[in-house]
Formats: C-alpha cells, structure tokens, sequence
C-alpha cells in the first residue's frame, strides 16, 4: 500500500494495508485473535484521532493499528525503528487501549509522551471493553553478531496495569543478533504473524521540517493537560477548517478573539506574505508535529540504505515465515524520498524473496496512481 501522510493528524488516506490482513483473518493464515506484528518504520503509526468514536471504523495511514488492537486483534507489536527515529521511550511499554467512558472515544492507558501530546491518555477505571497490547520498540543498529545482553523485558512480558516499561540499555543494545533474540522470545516457529515494513525506515524526510517550528509547550497537570490539549486541538481544528472556506481579514480577527488565538493573525499575515493562497490544512498539520515527539528526518545515503538491508535481511533469517508482509513506499508526500523509494523498494522485495521463496506481490499504488491520472483532465 502506498501512503499519503503519516503527520499528527487524521488523514484522507486509505489505510489499505488493513484490508488484506483482514482477508488474511478471514482465510484463516491469521488468527481473529491474538496477532502478533513486527513494524519496521521510522513512526510508531500508534496514534488515534483524538475525536474518532471507538466503534467508528475510519483509519488512516497513522492510525490503522490502534483500532485493530481495540478490535481484539492485534495484541503484540514490536516496533523495529533506526536511531533517527525517536518517539517513543526505548524498551517494553505494556498498556490497555479501549473507550474513554466519558467520550466514547478510543483512549491508552500508556503514559508515553509520544500519547501524552496528542491527549490520548487516561487512567484504565476510565476504559471500557479495553485490550491489553504489548509493545516493545527497538532501535535497529548497523551491528551483527552481539549476544543480547540487555535486560530490557521481551515483547509479552509485563503486565497492562497503565503505564508499565523497563529499560535499561547496554552496548550492544540494537544489534541483530539482540533484535533476533527479542523476537524469537515472542514468535514461535509456528506462530503466525505480520510483517509490516514502511520504506522510509530506510531513508526518511519530514516534510515539514523547514516550514514552522515549535512555538509553544504546554505544563500542566496530566490529566488537566490532557483536557486543556484535547479542547485547544479540537478548537484549532475549526479554526484552520474555517481559514479553508475563508480567511478574509473579519473572518481572521474574530478567530483570533477567541481564547488562545491571539496569534492567528501574525501567522496568516505570514503566510499570505509567503503564498497567495496558504494551504491552512497543511499548516495545521505541521503544527501538530512541533511537540516533543517531532517527526524524524534522516535523508540516508545509498551506504547507509544498504547496510540497513543488510541488517534487516540478517534479522529476518532467523525468523519464522510471515502470513503476509504489507510495505509502504510513504513516497507522495516524500516520507521516504521520492529519488530513493524505488531502488529501496526493489533492495526489499529481493531480500524479501531470497529469504521465502516466490512471492506474490500486489502493487496497489500502480492501480492508485492510474487511477489519478485517468481523472486528470
């Protein structure tokens, strides 16, 4: 599948990835239960519209897994990331995802940062109909041949009481011979289970980096914080949504009436300066990634690209096969470099066949990009 953003936000974008693993459920190669997944990409995809309802199915490219997990199916992830990518605390993170009783909105027990600044938490007696998941994310080193020695708990350890995680990093933390004992110690040779690689885990852009910087950081009591967040998020959203239909200058003033806004007309007398006609849409979404978590950017070069395949390929040997390996290219909104994603792309799909044989493989993203250029007039 092909994906069209992976910022702070809700996205137009089809999470099509999540189509063929239910079909995968439905053939029965996957459990309705249960699954486990291994995720290599430099964003954890872990996020949750901060207003979507629990029983609404509406996914996106950055929050497709969470659902899944409140679904019932999904229990384990580990998240497999390169050094540039640091969302979310190193090690084991054990926690419950279900809906908050006073929103009826899907909300995480985990008190992560990486949740915290999206206002995603609240305490597990304010979940109903929650599902345990158990989350280990690993940082992904150019090292081969270093026995694990790290104490850092393995993927099912633990237990979901909130906000559990242990890590305690060493040396030889990230190798893949450490990589592969984590995850030996959770998939069984008989086990079913997801392969998910998102390319820009090879090479990664924020596309986002150059245009606004962080501005504001808010200090307050968690759970008073995350109520504050979730109300100026939600007020910021209408704002920039009305900007879309209209940001005449009565329209700007009035916006910036309201509590916190004062600011809003230095920044469309900013931006209408830069463009004649500011994408506001997109200005909120790069606002949304100037938090503490900011969005990774590593442009890698062809060496580094190489020695990543490597060392995913050396990981990989030791693994069961998967049921279904899903990839994204992240390319339309350059994620993963526009110049680099095919030879990436064909660097994977080889080691992807070397290692398990014939492979069946369906370009979605031809089919999405023919269809665009049918309706272009």
């Amino acid at each position: 599948y092909n994906s069209s953003n992976k910022s702070k936000v809700e996205s137009k974008s089809k999470a099509w990835v999540v189509e063929h693993i239910y079909r995968a459920i439905g053939s029965k190669h996957n459990p309705v239960k249960g699954i486990k997944m291994v995720h290599l990409d430099s964003h954890p995809d872990l996020l949750i519209p901060v207003n979507m309802p629990a029983d609404t199915v509406e996914l996106s490219i950055e929050n497709w897994i969470m659902p899944m997990v409140y679904a019932g199916h999904v229990s384990h992830v580990a998240w497999l990331h390169p050094y540039w990518a640091q969302q979310i605390k190193e090690g084991h993170h054990s926690m419950c995802v279900g809906k908050d009783s006073s929103t009826t909105t899907i909300r995480v027990t985990s008190t992560d940062y990486y949740f915290l600044s999206d206002a995603l938490y609240v305490p597990l007696d304010q979940l109903e109909n929650s599902k345990e998941l158990q989350l280990n994310d690993n940082d992904v080193q150019l090292k081969r041949g270093i026995p694990c020695t790290s104490s850092s708990q393995p993927l099912d350890g633990g237990t979901a009481s909130g906000n559990g995680s242990h890590t305690i990093m060493k040396a030889d933390e990230g190798s893949t011979s450490c990589i592969t004992e984590r995850l030996s110690a959770v998939i069984e040779p008989s086990d079913p289970f997801i392969l998910d690689i998102d390319l820009d885990f090879f090479s990664c852009k924020n596309p986002f980096k150059e245009m606004y910087t962080q501005s504001l950081v808010f200090q307050e009591q968690l759970l008073g914080c995350v109520e504050r967040l979730t109300h100026q998020l939600e007020d910021l959203e209408a704002a920039f949504a009305e900007l879309v239909e209209d940001d005449g200058q009565e329209t700007v003033e009035r916006l910036a009436a309201n509590p916190g806004m004062k600011s809003l007309v230095r920044l469309v007398h900013s931006l209408k300066n830069r463009t004649q006609s500011p994408d506001y849409e997109m200005v909120h979404q790069a606002g949304l990634t100037c938090d503490y978590s900011k969005l990774p950017h590593h442009i890698s070069s062809e060496e580094e690209i190489r020695q990543m395949i490597t060392a995913v390929q050396l990981f990989l040997e030791s693994m069961p096969k998967p049921t279904i390996v899903t990839i994204s290219r992240s390319s339309l909104d350059e994620y993963c470099p526009a110049e680099q994603v095919d030879s990436i792309q064909n660097g994977v799909l080889n080691i992807l066949e070397s290692l398990f044989g014939c492979l069946d493989v369906r370009r979605e993203y031809e089919s999405i990009s023919s269809e665009s250029t049918a309706q272009t007039p």
